[in-house]
């Protein structure tokens, strides 16, 4: 059965000049919890912003607020090239609260087969650097880094891959829940973001300190470290903020490679992470 498509249009969209839509983006809208109401923000010229479509509870039906064929404004630098759909929902929420809302699942779902045949695009879960790339398929905007304007929806507990297997597409490939016994590790390390004496760590007043917490550069980068440690088999949240789990996960890796015990991500922890072996 096609959505039923509430029309609800903003002014604030603009041509894609020519660009080829590649990415079905994912976005929670972060207060709005209705599609008219988030319709309404989007209509008010000073908002500034806009996504295509938005869904709520309500059964087999969105809004619409930008027609596919025009690029919306919620992903900086990728809206030439993406379709979006804004969820009434928060990034905050866990993975039971998104599952107390299954219409809003559902019509994301349908959203996303609807979408997929118009433009041709795979429903494939994209990493992060296929979706900064030239990667075809869906991804969160998390996952555009800071070049998508450094957002960290649609957070930890979003069910992408039981979404996407929904709208008949390929679930993500699991990731390692624990730290892999053997194997090597010898991935030559990208350079250190930051100066020498810079480092990730839990939110600090101190100028050296790259949190993540508010968005950025930073988030991008505390998220590509944290993925390297998920990467090398550590039950980690890759969310873009150094919190007190990634502080103790850093420190038990410190401790196991012999690195000084600070919990910090500085350049001599940043390239044992790439470097160092599996173990």
């Amino acid at each position: 059965m096609a959505l039923k498509r509430i029309w609800i249009p903003s002014p604030n969209y603009s041509s894609r000049g020519g660009a080829a839509v590649r990415l079905l983006v994912l976005h929670t809208a972060e207060g709005s919890r209705t599609i008219e109401s988030l319709g309404s923000f989007f209509q008010s010229p000073s908002a500034g912003v806009s996504s295509h479509t938005g869904a709520d509870d309500k059964v087999n039906t969105v809004g619409e607020y930008v027609s596919r064929g025009n690029k919306s404004w919620t992903c900086a630098n990728f809206n030439p090239v993406a379709c979006q759909i804004e969820m009434c929902a928060f990034a905050a929420w866990d993975n039971a609260e998104w599952h107390r809302h299954p219409n809003m699942l559902q019509n994301v779902a349908s959203w996303l087969a609807e979408e997929s045949k118009a433009f041709g695009i795979p429903l494939t879960i994209l990493s992060d650097a296929q979706a900064q790339g030239s990667g075809r398929g869906v991804c969160q905007h998390r996952q555009l880094g800071a070049a998508g304007g450094g957002h960290s929806d649609c957070g930890n507990g979003f069910p992408i891959s039981e979404v996407v297997a929904m709208a008949g597409g390929s679930p993500a490939p699991p990731q390692p829940s624990q730290p892999p016994s053997g194997g090597t590790g010898g991935v030559p390390a990208p350079p250190f973001p930051y100066p020498s004496d810079h480092y990730l760590g839990r939110p600090d007043p101190d100028p050296k300190c790259h949190s993540g917490f508010y968005g950025g550069v930073d988030t991008t980068n505390v998220r590509t470290w944290q993925q390297r440690m998920r990467d090398r088999g550590w039950s980690i949240s890759v969310d873009g903020q150094y919190g007190d789990q990634s502080y103790s996960i850093c420190r038990q890796y410190q401790s196991e490679k012999g690195l000084s015990v600070d919990g910090l991500t500085g350049p001599a922890t940043w390239k044992s992470t790439w470097e160092s072996p599996i173990t």
